[in-house]
């Protein structure tokens, strides 16, 4: 969404269309032959909601400028030209104080309110920037006390189960890996693949800007973050199946934010976490939509680094385990003294 702050003068572009609507050139009717008419009260005309967000501030120096009687005059005799070469604008310099006063106190209340509606916005992007980060983290902690919890258990059973679990873990991990090529998020591929098999079109007849207006559901002019998730769930269901008991749904989901990240770094280049049309059709015309790289779902580096900071778990919970088993001997010693001084005591 983008916010602009409009100068007074751009308005008037808009004013003689509202005016036209307001005034008329009256017809001459001959009153001789008009029998009982009744007065009618002139009905007051709402001009057109233009469906700009500044559409409210507009329509109130509407209002205002009606009341300048100068202003007023000089605008229903101007032609096009003059409005669309802004000669009319100069005419703001005479109306009267009173107008000019209450036109500035417009101008700074609307400024004031698109800077609350930026400082919003902004706030609300950090907040969500916040969100992710914190799922990144959650999964993070829920992927080490998983392995935690693996290992713990193995320390539990003997030689021989202890073989026979890891086998069955391995052979887990071995259907996991074996799926379909995972195409690169965002890539031609990728999205060909959404354009025949979830919208049921002809892979030759692929065209980049009715695929964009296909999955801009809401119809606002942006694909959002949940419409980009959206077009990872092919890419996703070749990994992850509910009905398989290797297929963490969990993990999942940690890598359908991963690969929307990724799109959103490569295609949001004002990074306001929306894509435009103009933004999705000028990443389409990079290599990289044509030629990408493989996508892994885990790069050799982030899978040293989370072992790494599983190592790091464990030797964390060692050297607490370590304490507490020195503190616990503490306290039977101490334990074993003070019974010691009662047994004397007693004697």
């Amino acid at each position: 969404m983008r916010w602009k702050i409009i100068q007074l003068q751009y308005c008037f572009l808009l004013v003689p269309c509202v005016f036209t609507a307001l005034e008329a050139v009256p017809i001459d009717i001959d009153k001789t032959k008009v029998h009982n008419t009744e007065p009618v009260e002139s009905a007051k005309i709402e001009p057109p909601d233009t469906g700009l967000y500044y559409d409210e501030y507009l329509k109130q120096v509407i209002d205002v400028l009606e009341t300048d009687q100068h202003f007023r005059e000089k605008l229903q005799k101007a032609d096009i030209d003059e409005i669309r070469s802004g000669r009319l604008s100069k005419e703001l310099d005479l109306v009267s104080h009173h107008v000019r006063t209450k036109l500035d106190e417009l101008k700074r209340q609307e400024v004031g309110r698109l800077r609350m509606l930026i400082k919003a916005k902004l706030d609300s992007l950090q907040d969500l920037e916040q969100y992710d980060r914190t799922r990144h983290e959650e999964f993070k902690k829920y992927e080490m006390m998983k392995e935690h919890e693996r290992r713990e258990y193995l320390k539990t059973l003997d030689e021989e189960r202890r073989k026979e679990e890891e086998s069955k873990f391995e052979e887990m991990k071995r259907k996991h890996e074996d799926h379909p090529k995972v195409n690169h998020p965002g890539s031609k591929d990728q999205l060909k693949e959404v354009w025949e098999e979830a919208d049921g079109l002809d892979p030759n007849d692929f065209d980049p800007k009715t695929f964009f207006k296909l999955h801009d559901v809401n119809n606002d002019g942006f694909l959002d973050e949940q419409e980009l998730e959206a077009l990872f769930t092919r890419e996703l269901e070749k990994v992850y199946d509910p009905r398989n008991a290797e297929d963490d749904m969990i993990e999942m989901e940690e890598e359908r934010l991963r690969m929307r990240e990724h799109v959103m770094n490569e295609i949001d280049s004002n990074k306001d976490r929306l894509v435009t049309l103009e933004e999705f059709l000028r990443a389409t015309e990079k290599k990289e939509f044509l030629e990408p790289d493989n996508w892994e779902l885990f790069t050799e580096e982030e899978l040293k680094e989370y072992e790494n900071i599983i190592a790091m778990q464990e030797n964390e919970l060692k050297k607490k385990a370590d304490e507490l088993q020195k503190q616990k001997e503490e306290l039977q010693r101490q334990h074993d003294h003070l019974e010691a001084q009662k047994q004397e005591y007693h004697q």
